[in-house]
């Protein structure tokens, strides 16, 4: 399967690997804890809700599925004035996290969308929130990764198995490497047009899938400022034009 996932070919894959895992079974204790916040309610003097919305784990089918329920209902609910995306993901399935980069793209178009990156925000989860107004990034983040991996092989076909067509579930390497090339050329082309004004970096650097620390990433424009999460949600807050506001937190979909 294609993945929009970051490489673990460099000296440090293993430390990396570990440290996502960890991440990973610590994000999902959360989410088994955190309950859910279905309804949302202002106060008397709230002019409105920023909505957070958390992005963790490996982006699936299913946890977009859930993704963009949380987002319809932030567009759809007038009491939700912005959208803060809680980030702590290495990517995913490319369908998926182009499914998600459309849906906060629709939602960017209809109210300020600002991203909060914690641990890793790279690769598919990158893509996902390239649409956002505002990228903070802690000292710590991984940011950055830009690119497709594909793996696995071709898997022969019987004889015995009738095909329409001699490449019918059966692609060549070229074809797959075409597929990834697309794909990559894809995923360069939207971080050039959300990033463009901000990075510093060529678009063959940009391809060169690269995860930068969080103040280098906002050195060279991938994300804009070193801020916690509290930042995010009082900038939400300020490109909605809200002083007095409330604050609903989504539980992040399980994984699956």
């Amino acid at each position: 399967p294609f993945r929009c996932s970051m490489p673990r070919d460099s000296s440090a894959a293993s430390a990396k690997t570990a440290f996502v895992i960890a991440i990973a079974a610590a994000v999902l204790v959360s989410a088994v804890l955190a309950p859910a916040v279905y309804g949302y309610s202002t106060s008397a003097q709230s002019e409105g809700t920023v909505s957070v919305i958390t992005v963790s784990g490996t982006i699936s089918a299913s946890t977009v599925d859930g993704l963009s329920e949380d987002l319809r209902n932030a567009r759809t609910n007038e009491s939700i004035k912005a959208v803060v995306l809680k980030v702590d993901s290495g990517g995913g399935l490319v369908a998926p996290s182009e499914r998600l980069y459309l849906e906060v793209l629709r939602t960017a178009e209809q109210m300020p969308v600002v991203a909060s990156v914690q641990g890793v925000g790279a690769s598919g989860a990158y893509y996902g929130m390239l649409p956002a107004d505002k990228i903070y990034a802690l000292s710590s983040t991984e940011i950055g990764s830009v690119g497709v991996i594909s793996s696995g092989a071709s898997v022969p076909v019987p004889d015995s198995v009738i095909r329409t067509g001699p490449d019918k579930a059966q692609p060549t390497t070229d074809e797959r490497r075409r597929t990834v090339e697309s794909l990559k050329r894809q995923f360069v082309g939207r971080v050039m047009k959300h990033r463009g004004d901000t990075i510093s970096l060529s678009r063959e650097k940009v391809a060169y899938a690269k995860t930068y620390l969080g103040p280098e990433a906002v050195q060279n424009g991938y994300a804009d400022e070193i801020g916690a999460l509290p930042t995010a949600i009082d900038k939400a807050a300020e490109m909605a034009g809200m002083e007095n506001y409330d604050v609903a937190r989504q539980s992040p979909p399980m994984s699956g």
